[in-house]
């Protein structure tokens, strides 16, 4: 049978790191698989979001138009203005077939972001979970780079001169490299400050780290988010543009 171990925590461990919470092995195999911290954020944050998106589908279809919406359909709806508003300033006539997942992405990237100010590790802080955003962010760009421009998409790495083919191959494969560094980067720079104050100040860390938590999870995870989104409409824009 399967095996289940809760992973021991030594004295070393700081609270900005990574940690194991439990073990599984299943039979007739020697890997290990480890459930971590990063994973129960992620589930958190994304269980969070569907709560919340499935909640606000049923208030909208018991809605009639002589209903006064309440305080939670009214956030929601500022919600939704405020995204459409933001990729419809960068994607134009195409904002319909982006805004829906741009939204999704700005949403789980803040929320994961801030996830310090609730106790958790921030998912982002996980070079694995970024770099996995940045890859998704190059699919996406390659994919309708190739949908708008056929052959003229791998042409136009030949461009302005032939010889420069190899520098654009790199520049391509630097998007989803710069995306989640910066991201993974700014974020787990704000987790381990905040860890290492928590650890070594932990008799008077009361008040105080608030103030930091403002702006280390909330201001600078906010920003990171619109960043990451922003980057990621201009990239798609760059290959879909019209000539």
């Amino acid at each position: 049978m399967g095996s289940v171990s809760v992973a021991p925590m030594v004295a070393c461990d700081s609270s900005f790191m990574i940690k194991s919470l439990f073990t599984f092995k299943l039979p007739g195999m020697d890997y290990e698989f480890h459930l971590n911290t990063t994973h129960v954020a992620l589930l958190i944050v994304s269980v969070f979001i569907l709560i919340v998106a499935i909640i606000a589908r049923i208030k909208l279809n018991k809605v009639n138009s002589e209903d006064t919406p309440g305080m939670f359909m009214n956030i929601i709806e500022l919600i939704v203005e405020m995204l459409q508003t933001m990729v419809e300033g960068l994607m134009g006539k195409n904002t319909s077939k982006f805004v829906n997942y741009l939204s999704t992405l700005f949403l789980f990237l803040i929320i994961s972001n801030i996830a310090g100010l609730f106790g958790l590790r921030p998912p982002t802080a996980d070079y694995g979970v970024t770099l996995s955003l940045g890859l998704i962010t190059f699919f996406l760009i390659h994919f309708n780079g190739i949908k708008k421009n056929k052959g003229k998409h791998f042409t136009a790495l030949f461009q302005p001169i032939w010889f420069l083919f190899p520098i654009n191959v790199i520049g391509e494969f630097a998007v989803p490299l710069s995306l989640s560094l910066r991201l993974f980067g700014n974020i787990m720079s704000g987790t381990v400050l905040m860890g290492l104050i928590y650890d070594l100040l932990k008799p008077f860390t009361v008040a105080y780290p608030a103030v930091l938590h403002a702006y280390f999870d909330l201001f600078s995870g906010c920003i990171q988010a619109y960043v990451f989104c922003m980057l990621t409409m201009v990239y798609v824009n760059d290959k879909i543009a019209d000539e």
